[in-house]
């Protein structure tokens, strides 16, 4: 591949040449120097073409130098990193580094999908939801993912490692340039704690790649100096490669650092990759810059066609000259810099290419001392070449975007564009900012914000380097005020030399009217047109959001930021509104894309939830359970010899209900409430009267939230009058202990009550069966287990078997049974003691498996199992209970809704199969008829099933619509593409007057 011209980079130190780094591409070999980015080194070895569009195919080059870039996207691959949709400008080179193009077959340049672009017009924005409907999408779904999309995601266990850290500071600045380092000095030297964070490699910005001068050095030394005091600076903390995602409440912010590529690219197992810094800050600036804009004309597309500040970059920073006949289409000022930069670099086929008839005469003036053709008053019309621009054709302006025909065609291999700048408000806009619009720079900037933060440089809209400057200085001195900072150090203004006037002058250029819409790209990835924006506001949408989203414009993986506000400008122009009325899309986090392993941190394998063991764990091993991830790691059930789940299961659900079995119920949530106010807490907070229980008892209770939909259920216990014992969901409880808590905090704080979670403090032992008394009777205690001293739903204390205990009488099964509860250190021991004591009676352990079983069977409801996300209290048959309390609590006026007691709803009922012996599908759909025509509604689906040993027929639980009075009914059920026929009864299919409960 023939490379392109190589120069020493502006700035560079004399006589000291960089060194080579191999890399591949596509497979193919390479080799770019030390410093280079993927996207200079591809650009430096002659490659344009290096991606492909997400819908239509077409070819797509490098088209920034930055975070906004859109097009060269690629898939790195380097041992166990693989990375889709790395942007190659922010990928910085290493040797040995792998990438490979994304979206092509079989090659990124001859790509066999590139003939959808010959279909452009029958393929326009949100075709696929009018024309994608029979039979339905999935049918398409699998060829549409083929055809469009970008990389691929991983297949295999990332090798890196990510760590998670936390930062306090007085002052946060988010960027590096020349207002980010002023304010970073400014506040640094008054003492006080600053964090400096930038993106890139090295600090200084815009800097980097300027041929400027300050204080009679050049810009690059300057920022050496600047980032030499920093580092001396003993309260200033420099994170660069680190960029900031997420801006919150409160000023805290989510960043992310990514690791030196060689630490990582050399030892690929383990290593450190990047790193998630969570930081909290007094008071926040924000000197993110500005992105620079392209102009919007026919096939602005093609691969050559590139921002004109990135060619400046690729010239000044990497050496990189990019083309050697050069076309620079602007709109203002600031993109006459390239052709002067240009020219210095050797490049001597340049033209200037300006949309305004007026141009400031020292420019002018400029460009004729250097032979520098120029056309002001000139747009381009089209543009010619296929994988790479071999000319463009002028037209004179006639004014308001509008142009005539062709009268000139240059030849090129370049052509450098601007439309102006966008402030990067991202982060602003995301701590709550408001934006308005600068009607002289073409703009939105900030315009106040209720956090602590400050917006300077040309984030802010200052786009002159004294200006951005000064506005740094002054807010890092006033930012560092309020924490403490103090001594002014500051030795006055810099003094800067450009070059250039640095006034924009910028006049409005949004797209080209009269030529073809279809042709002029507004989101380069997406492959969103003028044409598209037209056709969503012909069909009704006009607002700025579903304008986005029928397009899909500013969607892709820049998020909008080459796009999006000339996607406003268009939309303001058809419609005749001025831009601020127009309005904005949210900014929405991350600013740019954060790998999922960077918020993940260490938090994977077995460390993404710590197994929560039982107290008795060791005692369920030696009994060869089988243990099952429930949050806590429960036995399931306990196989013996070949055993397998279905026989165990049956095993243990016979052994409880002939004799008895023992379950661990440590995970129970055990909530202790005290004070004088807690029965009326918790008469609020649940949906049936608490305020009746009396000391001793127990009572099964439901909570609902805001809107009446049940969120956990559990039995409470009254251990006195101002003492209560809330038993949650072992799922549940860590949240409804939150929720006492913000209700006592919040909503009530003049109630007097103290609220604790003791859930691990206690082991549990759960007898349960027809002979679960006589068990516990042979055991020494205080506690009198006879029937008529202790009945269901009753609750005792004392000792048993010698240690402090708590015994409830509730049950899960239907059958007589015992909650023993002794503190955690006793579990090993007291499971034990009991399994001695019931040994002559046949004692069986049972497991979740067994449980469930016989909770089917009598059907008791699991919260959140056979209630989906709009189940309330009326949809379980508790009407009668709601209309005996007189009292308001949690969900009540909810409840009174229409839509939340109408016969539409779904309801709880029972299921038993026609056909005994037939299993009834968990999660199967009830539906209108035997034999279904797809697609078919759904009427509710089956919640929990099972062949009942004590029956000898499938059962189940459901939610059915309107079903408290469906029952007797036949109703079908669709699961896999088979219909399964059952009658609907009540829950309660065995032994529904509880008379084993009560023996």
């Amino acid at each position: 591949m023939k490379q392109r011209k190589r120069i020493a980079p502006y700035d560079a130190p004399a006589g000291v040449a960089r060194k080579p780094l191999g890399f591949t591409f596509d497979g193919r070999h390479y080799v770019g120097l030390e410093g280079d980015t993927l996207a200079s080194a591809l650009l430096a070895n002659g490659i344009d073409v290096i991606g492909r569009s997400f819908k239509l195919h077409r070819p797509r080059g490098v088209f920034s130098a930055g975070v906004e870039e859109c097009n060269a996207l690629v898939q790195l691959e380097a041992g166990g990193l693989d990375e889709p949709n790395a942007r190659a400008t922010l990928v910085t080179l290493y040797d040995g580094l792998r990438a490979t193009s994304q979206n092509a077959w079989p090659s990124v340049r001859w790509d066999l999908l590139g003939l959808l672009d010959l279909f452009q017009r029958v393929l326009p924005a949100s075709f696929y939801y009018k024309s994608m409907i029979w039979p339905n999408w999935h049918m398409y779904e699998r060829v549409v993912r083929r055809i469009a999309g970008l990389g691929k995601a991983p297949t295999s266990r990332d090798a890196q490692t990510y760590q998670k850290r936390n930062l306090h500071c007085d002052v946060l600045i988010c960027g590096g340039g020349p207002a980010g380092l002023s304010a970073a000095l400014a506040a640094g030297q008054r003492g006080v704690r600053v964090v400096l964070v930038d993106d890139r490699d090295a600090l200084g910005g815009a800097l980097l790649h300027e041929q400027m001068r300050i204080n009679g050095e050049s810009a690059g030394r300057w920022v050496e100096r600047v980032v030499e005091q920093l580092r001396a600076l003993p309260n200033v903390q420099l994170l660069t490669r680190t960029t900031v995602s997420g801006y919150y409440e409160n000023n805290f912010l989510a960043a992310a650092e990514r690791i030196a590529a060689p630490v990582w690219a050399q030892d690929r197992t383990g290593t450190l990759r990047e790193r998630l810094w969570r930081i909290r800050a007094s008071a926040v600036i924000l000197a993110t810059g500005a992105l620079e804009r392209p102009l919007i004309f026919p096939n602005n597309d093609r691969p050559g066609v590139m921002l004109a500040a990135a060619v400046r970059a690729y010239v000044n920073r990497f050496g990189v000259v990019c083309g050697q006949r050069v076309v620079i289409l602007t709109n203002h000022d600031d993109a006459y810099r390239t052709a002067l930069d240009l020219h210095e670099a050797g490049v001597r086929e340049l033209s200037v290419v300006d949309t305004r008839a007026n141009v400031d005469e020292k420019l002018q003036q400029c460009l004729h001392e250097r032979g520098i053709t120029h056309y002001p008053a000139h747009g381009i019309v089209a543009t010619q070449g296929r994988r790479k621009i071999t000319a463009v054709r002028l037209a004179r302006h006639l004014g308001g975007g509008q142009l005539g025909a062709a009268i000139v065609t240059l030849p090129c291999d370049l052509l450098a564009m601007s439309g102006g700048w966008t402030p990067t408000v991202h982060l602003f806009s995301q701590a709550g900012g408001k934006l308005r619009y600068d009607e002289a720079n073409l703009c939105l900037v900030p315009d106040g914000c209720e956090q602590q933060v400050r917006v300077v440089g040309a984030a802010n809209g200052k786009f002159t380097l004294a200006g951005c400057l000064a506005d740094g200085a002054r807010a890092g001195r006033e930012m560092a005020e309020p924490s403490g900072g103090a001594h002014d150090l500051s030795t006055g203004a810099p003094v800067v030399d450009t070059g250039l006037d640095e006034t924009l002058r910028i006049e409005p250029y949004w797209y080209t009217r009269g030529a073809r819409t279809d042709k002029q790209w507004l989101d380069f990835q997406y492959d969103v047109k003028v044409s598209d924006v037209e056709l969503a506001l012909r069909e009704n949408y006009v607002s700025v959001e579903h304008v986005k989203r029928y397009t899909t414009g500013g969607m892709s993986i820049d998020q909008g930021k080459s796009g999006n506000f000339n996607i406003l400008a268009v939309m303001a122009e058809l419609t005749g509104k001025p831009i601020p009325q127009v309005g904005t899309t949210r900014f929405r986090p991350p600013y740019q894309p954060v790998t999922l392993g960077t918020f993940a941190g260490p938090t994977v394998g077995e460390r993404y939830a710590p197994w929560q063991t039982l107290p008795a764990h060791a005692w369920h091993a030696a009994q060869a359970a089988h243990f099952g991830d429930y949050g806590w790691r429960r036995p399931e059930y306990y196989p013996r010899e070949d055993e397998g789940i279905a026989a165990a299961t049956l095993r243990e659900v016979l052994a409880v209900r002939h004799g008895v079995g023992l379950f661990d119920g440590s995970p129970l949530g055990k909530i202790e409430l005290r004070g004088p106010d807690t029965a009326a807490l918790l008469n609020r907070v649940y949906v049936n009267n608490l305020a009746t229980l009396k000391p001793g008892f127990a009572r099964y209770a439901m909570l609902s939230n805001d809107n009446g939909v049940l969120i956990d259920d559990g039995v409470i216990v009254r251990l006195a009058d101002d003492h209560f014992l809330v038993h949650a969901t072992s799922g549940a409880v860590a949240r409804v202990f939150l929720l006492f808590e913000e209700y006592l905090q919040c909503e009530w704080p003049e109630l007097r009550a103290h609220v604790t979670n003791v859930t691990t403090q206690w082991a549990n032992v759960t007898v349960s069966g027809p002979k679960a008394r006589q068990v516990l009777q042979k055991i020494e205690s205080d506690i009198n287990f006879d029937a008529d001293a202790f009945a269901h739903m009753q609750f005792r204390s004392g000792h048993f078997a010698g240690v402090p205990a708590r015994i409830l009488r509730a049950s899960f099964t239907g059958e007589v049974t015992f909650e023993v509860s002794v503190p955690a250190r006793y579990a090993q021991s007291l499971w034990q003691c009991i399994s001695n004591a019931g040994a002559e009676f046949g004692i069986t352990p049972y497991g979740i498996e067994a449980l469930e079983v016989m909770r089917t069977e009598k059907g008791y409801l699991h919260i959140g199992s056979d209630t989906d996300g709009s189940s309330n209290a009326l949809d379980i048959g508790w009407g009668k209970i709601i209309d005996k309390k007189t009292t308001d609590f949690i969900g009540r006026r909810s409840l009174q809704r229409a839509s939340d007691c109408g016969d539409a709803r779904l309801q709880f009922v029972g299921l038993e199969s026609i056909v005994p012996d037939v299993p009834l599908p968990v999660g199967g759909h009830f539906i209108d008829e035997a034999t279904p025509h797809m697609p078919v509604k759904s009427h509710g689906y089956v919640t929990a099933a099972c062949i009942s040993p004590m029956l000898g027929k499938a059962i189940g639980l459901g939610i059915l619509r309107n079903g408290s009075a469906r029952l007797g009914e036949q109703v079908h059920i669709y699961a896999k593409g088979k219909v399964t026929t059952a009658r609907v009864v009540p829950p309660a299919h065995f032994d529904p007057q509880g008379e084993r409960l009560h023996g």
